[in-house]
């Protein structure tokens, strides 16, 4: 039974990392850029959840909480986009790599100065639980599991069968090609960051059932891990990114429940250090060969 809950557990921050991989990937797939504030739009989305819930702490107004954190965080995600990556289009990736990290420690300063260091609770509701036999499940975590598989489904559709979905394949395959093609590629990368900060804002009201409290530096953490998963999926792939969200979470949440919890991130890391060494392109990453 314990292993059962175990898995239950992985899953859960499994999925919660998938969610946040899918945004960084997206993003590296069509714009070729790691956004490393990626982390720090879900700290973002965190404060504002924290911010509606105190205002009420009723399950009803959470639900108002949760769309004001989606809203803001896609607001931030497209003018990052526009005022820090659209200038540096076409500049070296060194250049956009380090505006990225400056992004990010804006962000987390920005924060600390609006709410302080100091850790604060977040009056989310407490749903309670589900007992089925020996087990017993919170319904955070059902609702968690449930909610992002249906995010995931629907995010797979859209970019298979979409008008924009496809331009979005066309420009991470050949932008000069898609731009030939008479598709707006600024208007696609930002609808790529818009997504990817929906999934970011959406992953911190998940962590936030989990654990209801928040810092200035709340998303770092989940954000480098889910930067792991997205290499160890291949990052560029969206079912990359699923799986290697999921089973990074398994990965963690078991060698904190066998191993030790000490050295539970230390294995984390130890798999990209694996997977960069004997497959560097990930368990869905493709070889590309250039042509000269």
């Amino acid at each position: 039974m314990k292993i059962i809950e175990t898995l239950i557990s992985g899953l859960n921050v499994g999925v919660i990392y998938a969610m946040i991989a899918l945004g960084y990937t997206m993003v590296y797939g069509i714009a070729k850029l790691l956004n490393f504030a990626h982390g720090d739009i879900i700290m973002v989305g965190g404060y504002t959840v924290c911010v509606f819930c105190a205002m009420n702490a009723s399950p009803a107004f959470f639900a108002v909480a949760v769309l004001a954190s989606v809203a803001v965080c896609i607001l931030l995600g497209v003018t990052v986009e526009r005022v820090a990556y659209r200038p540096l289009r076409g500049a070296s990736p060194l250049a956009v790599l380090i505006t990225a990290i400056g992004v990010s420690y804006l962000l987390q300063s920005l924060a600390q100065i609006c709410f302080g260091s100091a850790p604060k609770y977040v009056a989310v509701p407490d749903l309670g639980k589900v007992t089925l036999g020996a087990l017993s499940i919170k319904v955070s975590t059902l609702i968690t599991l449930a909610a992002s598989v249906v995010v995931m489904v629907a995010l797979s559709v859209f970019v298979k069968y979409s008008k924009t979905g496809r331009a979005m394949i066309a420009v991470s395959e050949d932008r000069d090609a898609a731009k030939l093609m008479g598709i707006n590629v600024n208007s696609i990368i930002t609808v790529t960051f818009a997504i990817g900060s929906a999934l970011a804002a959406l992953a911190g009201v998940f962590y936030l059932l989990q654990s209801p409290y928040i810092n200035n530096t709340f998303g770092a953490m989940p954000g480098i891990k889910a930067f792991v998963a997205a290499v160890f999926g291949g990052i560029g792939s969206i079912p990359g990114a699923m799986v290697g969200g999921i089973l990074l979470g398994i990965l963690e949440i078991f060698g904190k429940a066998y191993i030790s919890s000490q050295v539970a991130d230390a294995i984390v890391f130890a798999v990209l250090i694996v997977v960069l060494l004997v497959k560097p392109t990930g368990l869905f990453g493709k070889n590309i060969q250039e042509k000269v």
